[in-house]
């Protein structure tokens, strides 16, 4: 009896492992609760790594011993499935180069409302040389704040913002996006139907930028929901319409996803991890670095934001900032280079 229940159990746990370490291939990246298994897979490494120590003391019980060992084998497995993929997307680093006349800085950070200081984002922007900021939950006045502190340093940029609810009293800054472009991007204007919410993230908005002539790349800071068990579905909505705006063309997606790259599986078009638009990080060193939440280190920490751009880019360069300034976020900024 004693041996069939171990059957079982070593049966189930390999069921369990294959699941937390690729969902994937079940269809369950964007399910209760495996979306949030996969999104801490650091914590995952780190659990299947504590069963083999368990499972490695068992083997001196004799009577456990085919057990323990079948329970070890499955955990390391699991566990070297979740370092390789770890050492394929990076386990961080700074690797920004130096910037070049062609190249372009975006640099998200969601700064939590107003808990990061107007002058500490502004430092953060100059010392990243950024020349696209996405902000969630930063207020237009906070925005137009930092860009005259930028003024004042000589890095000019332009502010934009979409609001939910603007009639609402002090309503939560969460209800806000602002984003900066210098004006070495051109100039842009915010779509109308990001403004009024007929195309947009449903309950935090998006920003959608267009270049006014035409030139350039469509620029879009995105602020999904997260996945919380009653906002599954609206989460799953979200992230479609944040692969809706990469298409074919010239696009850069910066902001909190509320997503890793795991959930994003059946989102990919043509090469890319959502639409056409491809997750800079992971190609540059820091895939694995999470950056929510900041009160953990990145390695236990939940990759979910993100810069994403179409082919027509290459990234060369990204960095996770580990100072998130009381933020629940660390912010990411990366290079991107005309490709070809």
């Amino acid at each position: 009896m004693l041996r069939l229940l171990g059957i079982l159990f070593t049966a189930l746990l390999a069921i369990a492992t294959a699941i937390a370490v690729w969902p994937q291939f079940f269809r369950l990246e964007q399910t209760f609760p495996f979306a949030q298994i996969v999104a801490a897979r650091g914590v995952v490494l780190g659990a299947l790594l504590l069963i083999a120590m368990l499972s490695l003391l068992l083997l001196f019980a004799r009577p456990l011993r085919g057990f323990a060992a079948s329970v070890l084998i499955v955990a390391l497995l699991g566990a070297g499935a979740t370092g390789a993929i770890g050492m394929s997307r990076g386990f961080g680093g700074d690797t920004l180069p130096a910037a070049t006349e062609s190249s372009v800085r975006v640099l998200s950070w969601n700064t939590a409302g107003e808990v990061v200081p107007a002058e500490t984002i502004a430092r953060q922007i100059l010392d990243s040389g950024a020349d696209v900021v996405a902000l969630p939950e930063t207020t237009e006045a906070v925005g137009e704040q930092i860009a005259i502190m930028l003024r004042a340093q000589g890095h000019p940029m332009w502010v934009h913002n979409v609001q939910y609810k603007p009639d609402v009293v002090d309503g939560p800054k969460s209800w806000q996006t602002t984003v900066l472009v210098s004006p070495d991007m051109g100039e842009y204007s915010v779509i109308e139907s990001s403004t009024d919410g007929t195309s947009n993230t449903a309950q935090v908005p998006s920003v959608v930028l267009m270049p006014i002539d035409g030139t350039g790349p469509t620029i879009v800071a995105v602020h999904a929901v997260a996945p919380r068990r009653e906002e599954m579905g609206q989460w799953r909505s979200d992230l479609q319409w944040i692969a809706d705006q990469c298409p074919q063309g010239d696009v850069i997606l910066a902001g909190d996803f509320n997503a890793t790259i795991d959930h994003m599986a059946s989102l990919g078009t043509g090469g890319g991890d959502l639409g056409y638009c491809r997750d800079a990080a992971s190609r540059t060193g820091n895939g694995f670095s999470g950056t929510w939440p900041s009160s953990l280190p990145e390695l236990l920490s939940a990759p979910i934001d993100h810069v994403m751009a179409s082919q027509n880019w290459t990234p060369t360069g990204s960095s996770v900032i580990g100072d998130a300034a009381g933020s629940d976020h660390r912010g990411l900024v990366v290079q991107l280079e005309p490709a070809g």
